[in-house]
């Protein structure tokens, strides 16, 4: 490395660090964060995901929450580590798509990863909690380079595409979206292969999808391998129906999700429709755009098409398009040729994301609130309240909850509010976590209905602007109110 990338990463990396670092003493308030906290303190009390507890994520988000105990200190810590690894290595990826020896300059490639390390360190797109997309993103960028790394114009470097597959397997297991990017490196791979005229080179070599098949088999068996060790180990476990619906047809409904336009899934076939228009026009264009061009527009419409999927803006999303977004920009400063085309793209998909996502808007309060605390000008009260309105509430129900409970006790929460279990240090009573997941699943009440009458939980906690709680509380009597939380406790 030349001096001044070293420079660069390591001020860059340091930035990033201090913009991540309030993260990590946030209170616990971030509903699906305590989501992956239950799951983790279950499978550490011997639960077996999916059957015994539940949540509609592969398995590699709660086993690492599992692994570090649910401690949310140590997660965010974590999820730093890999962020900071993720730059690292999207700095070598930027520097090999946009080489200064192709006629280019190194600031374009210092432009997008200074832009990707601030975006990342930043909570604008919620990257100071750790959802899956943070530890997700490493291995695709791992997986990017070493797709980009290999000889194109010669044979492709088995290993390298094996280890690509392994990865974006891996990433599969942090969260599903992640085919979105295998399908945009094979596609990739794909496209560099095709002769100019395809269906001259079909008819005379029918062989030729074959022996295409066969040079990317080992990326293809190197995602697949992951994927189907974990569906041996949940069939071994009799967990296999399980694991299929958690993982993959639960999510159907997001999908499905206000994706109507005339049709039931109206809209979700004109976003299919212009995708594959998107494709066919950069396969058209193959001949006439640099590899490096070609291998960021199809990844970027790809992944642009992933975060509008579903009709669920959540901002956390946009973490996994982030790389090829800001490639986006380095290749408005790199690629001359189409530039003006290419830019007027970039432009049209930047709007729809600020139409259709919503950012944190409270970026530089955040820094100033995490400041305030640390200097005593903000009492922890006050600092706790800037995150959700309901983090004192529910740290005021867990200082009362754990005076009252002993040994073996348990509690009950009717509500969304599943950081309240580990704050308790309780695990649920029955498979479902929070209330949504009881009523959206069809086995949801009878669960805990039975779930409930087999453990006594000490306490059943009512959380306000809930539904009414689909359970009669027998053997229970009100014990408190706290801040519109009702609290009632067994009395034999």
């Amino acid at each position: 490395m030349r001096n001044t990338d070293f420079l660069f990463l390591i001020i860059s990396s340091f930035i990033f660090f201090l913009l991540r670092l309030p993260s990590l003493f946030e209170p616990y308030w971030y509903g699906d964060e305590g989501i992956y906290q239950v799951i983790g303190m279950a499978i550490n009390n011997g639960s077996l995901l999916y059957k015994d507890i539940w949540d509609n994520k592969p398995p590699l988000l709660y086993l690492l929450y599992a692994l570090f105990n649910s401690d949310q200190f140590a997660v965010r810590l974590v999820s730093l580590i890999f962020g900071l690894f993720s730059i690292f290595v999207f700095f070598f990826l930027s520097k090999k798509l946009f080489p200064p020896s192709s006629g280019g300059s190194k600031i374009v490639y210092f432009l997008t990863s200074s832009i990707f390390a601030l975006l990342l360190g930043l909570p604008i797109l919620e990257g100071n909690i750790a959802n899956a997309e943070n530890f997700m993103l490493l291995p695709i960028l791992i997986a990017a380079l070493l797709v980009v790394k290999a000889d194109y114009l010669s044979s492709i470097p088995k290993v390298s595409l094996f280890f690509a597959g392994i990865l974006l397997g891996l990433a599969f297991l942090f969260k599903i979206v992640a085919i979105f990017d295998f399908l945009a490196f094979i596609t990739f791979l794909f496209v560099i292969d095709l002769p100019s005229k395809l269906h001259l080179a079909l008819r005379k070599n029918k062989k030729y999808l074959v022996a295409f098949t066969q040079k990317t088999s080992p990326f293809i068996i190197g995602f697949l391998i992951p994927v189907i060790i974990t569906i041996f180990y949940f069939w071994t476990k009799g967990a296999l129906v399980d694991f299929a619906r958690a993982t993959f047809s639960s999510n159907i409904g997001y999908v499905a999700w206000q994706n109507k336009l005339i049709l039931p899934l109206g809209l979700l076939l004109l976003k299919i429709t212009l995708l594959i228009i998107a494709i066919v026009l950069i396969v058209r264009k193959r001949k006439a755009l640099s590899l490096n061009t070609t291998f960021i527009l199809l990844w970027f419409v790809l992944l642009l098409f992933n975060a509008f999927l579903t009709q669920r803006p959540y901002t956390h999303y946009l973490i996994t398009l982030l790389p090829s977004f800001t490639l986006m920009i380095g290749l408005i400063f790199w690629e001359k040729k189409f530039q003006k085309a290419i830019t007027l793209f970039f432009i049209l998909a930047f709007v729809l994301v600020l139409k259709n996502f919503n950012f944190y808007e409270k970026t530089i309060n955040y820094y100033q609130n995490f400041i305030s605390f640390i200097v005593g000008q903000k009492s922890v009260s006050s600092y706790q309240a800037f995150f959700d309105k309901r983090t004192l509430t529910n740290y005021e129900v867990t200082t009362f909850i754990k005076s009252k409970i002993r040994g073996k006790d348990t509690i009950f929460i009717w509500g969304n509010n599943a950081q309240v279990y580990k704050m308790v240090g309780s695990i649920p009573v029955g498979k479902y976590i929070v209330a949504y997941h009881i009523l959206d699943s069809k086995d949801g009440l009878t669960n805990t209905k039975e779930a409930i009458e087999k453990v006594k939980p000490r306490f059943i906690i009512i959380m306000p602007d809930q539904k009414p709680i689909p359970f009669k509380l027998v053997h229970y009597l009100r014990r408190i109110g706290i801040s519109n939380v009702e609290i009632y406790e067994r009395f034999f």
